[in-house]
């Protein structure tokens, strides 16, 4: 939110000292399309970045589902799946929004020793950890209670298991907050260092290590949770540099620096729970309303749809700081052509996956094992709903970082409110495939409502001829392929092969073209470029940045 208060002095009116605007060498501001080119090309950089790292997050994610899954069967995962999701929904609740406060406010201060940006540490981290520390006390004492209902009654050393869970949350809490604070003040290859590779390449190798050791739930969680206390050491590490910490950089905040975060992070801290624990809640109803099994069922075919958003996920932490420098230097057509641009890369990337995911739905559960595969119905659902989601790009970021955390709020909670009400009435009699129905209308929900609010935020296009002409490229092009693979081989894992066999011809056969060659010199000359535009672009001066 943005009501008003009187900063200190030298102070700008968000609470952080104010940015200088960027050097113009010939001694004017460029024109707004220059400066939109600027950014595109900063953020073509930034977006590859994510991508690689989301790429290789989404195929350890996978590598870990398969652990879980053949591991514990359809019982135990849903018993694993609703542990991670109570630490999942509980780490979000407790972040009180902290997290993307931290993203919104650190890109508009000053790092390194004579900076301000320190000063939002002790603001950012010590409401959250209270609360990490309060939940985990209470979930502990009552942990005994509320397995049977959240993990079902017959799983063994269940109060353990759900200990063991909260005494993690703050823990995990620190971890995601230090997180957010190294993707603004490091380089975005640090970031995709610790949460794209360290996090999910370690989770399989441990899970999969007391799995193979015969060690039960308990043993298998821990293996989950070990990474996160890893993560958190690294990044801290990383963060105290850059900020200056240790060296002379002021800690104490100021009135106005609580003020200002938490005026911003509260309405966000609803909104951060329902975005992280959407799929979790459904796992968390389904336990209860129809078993672990079907629960099981549901976290497998949700861990296919999450992982196809990762492309999203990548591109939205690699530019989410400089949406909210773009923004609060009330730069909004240049903030739109990031925006339009990531959509573009983001659909492409992100719907061929779940078209096949709808389309062979059959042929991904197989790969978990002959028992999942009741949740075709569910998958087809969920991944359809997803290409809402992605067709509208990151829309949320756009509200967050613009400060409109009180609309994103208002978006979410219309999306939460569907899927509960929705979950509670199909659920109970239709399973897994009940909680996927209610899921996608508070996908849909949720983003469109967003999109519109966005739209009315930035007051610029987020949607143009190009992107209307990527989105019919891109359901041609799968939906030719898939259907070659559905009369070749059906649904199963032979017309899957199939169909991946024609996109790699087609995809083969696209780089012949000599206006696809160009476009992507055009993209390699952007993420290459070092030009003087996109240097005064950097949130940070030189001499403190990746310190």
């Amino acid at each position: 939110m943005t009501a008003s208060t009187r900063p200190p002095t030298g102070v700008g009116p968000d609470g952080s000292a104010p940015v200088p605007a960027p050097d113009d060498p010939a001694g004017t501001v460029g024109a707004a399309g220059d400066a939109g080119a600027a950014e595109t090309r900063r953020s073509a950089r930034s977006g590859v970045a994510g991508l690689l790292g989301a790429a290789t997050s989404g195929l350890f994610g996978f590598v870990l589902a398969v652990v879980i899954t053949r591991g514990y069967g359809t019982t135990g995962s849903g018993v694993f799946f609703a542990a991670i999701g109570v630490v999942t929904v509980a780490t979000a609740v407790c972040t009180l929004g902290a997290e993307t406060g931290l993203m919104w406010a650190l890109p508009r201060r000053r790092v390194g020793v004579r900076g301000d940006a320190a000063r939002v540490l002790p603001v950012a981290l010590i409401p959250p950890l209270l609360a990490g520390l309060l939940v985990a006390g209470a979930g502990a004492l009552t942990a005994g209670a509320l397995a049977p209902r959240l993990l079902g009654g017959s799983v063994e050393d269940g109060d353990t298991l759900l200990a063991v869970t909260f005494a993690a949350v703050p823990v995990v809490v620190a971890m995601t907050l230090l997180l957010a604070a190294l993707r603004c003040v490091r380089p975005i290859r640090a970031y995709v260092g610790v949460q794209f590779l360290l996090l999910p390449v370690a989770r399989p190798v441990l899970v999969g290590a007391a799995a193979l050791a015969g060690g039960g739930l308990l043993a298998g969680m821990t293996g989950w949770l070990v990474p996160a206390a890893l993560a958190l050491l690294v990044c801290l590490t990383l963060v105290v540099g850059p900020l200056g910490v240790g060296r002379g950089a002021v800690l104490r905040p100021g009135r106005a620096d609580w003020s200002t975060f938490w005026r911003f992070a509260l309405p966000r801290a609803a909104s951060a729970a329902i975005d992280a624990g959407s799929m979790w809640v459904g796992v968390l109803l389904t336990s209860v309303l129809a078993g672990p099994a079907d629960a099981g069922v549901f976290g497998a075919v949700g861990r296919y749809v999450l992982a196809g958003q990762l492309a999203m996920q990548g591109l939205r932490v690699a530019v989410s700081p400089q949406l909210s420098r773009l923004l609060g230097h009330g730069e909004r057509a240049a903030a739109a052509a990031v925006h339009r641009q990531l959509t573009i890369w983001g659909l492409v990337l992100s719907w061929p996956v779940y078209l096949l995911l709808a389309v062979f739905a059959l042929a991904f559960l197989q790969l978990f094992g002959p028992e999942f595969t009741a949740g075709v119905p569910a998958m087809t659902v969920l991944a359809l709903a997803m290409l809402v989601n992605t067709g509208v790009g990151n829309v949320q970021s756009l509200l967050l970082m613009g400060g409109r955390s009180g609309l994103h709020l208002v978006a979410t909670l219309a999306g939460l409110t569907m899927t509960v009400s929705l979950g509670l009435w199909l659920i109970p009699g239709h399973g897994a495939t009940g909680a996927a129905l209610a899921w996608a209308a508070g996908i849909a929900t949720e983003n469109l409502t967003a999109a519109a609010f966005a739209r009315s935020v930035v007051r610029e296009p987020l949607v143009d001829a190009a992107t209307l002409r990527a989105a019919v490229a891109t359901v041609a092009g799968v939906g030719v392929a898939a259907g070659v693979g559905v009369l070749a081989g059906g649904r199963g894992l032979p017309g899957l092969a199939v169909a991946l066999g024609v996109l790699l011809a087609g995809c083969v056969g696209l780089l012949t073209l000599p206006r696809v060659r160009a476009g992507i010199r055009a993209t390699m000359r952007q993420i290459r470029a070092r030009d003087g535009a996109a240097a005064a672009a950097s949130p940070t001066p030189a001499s403190t940045r990746g310190r």
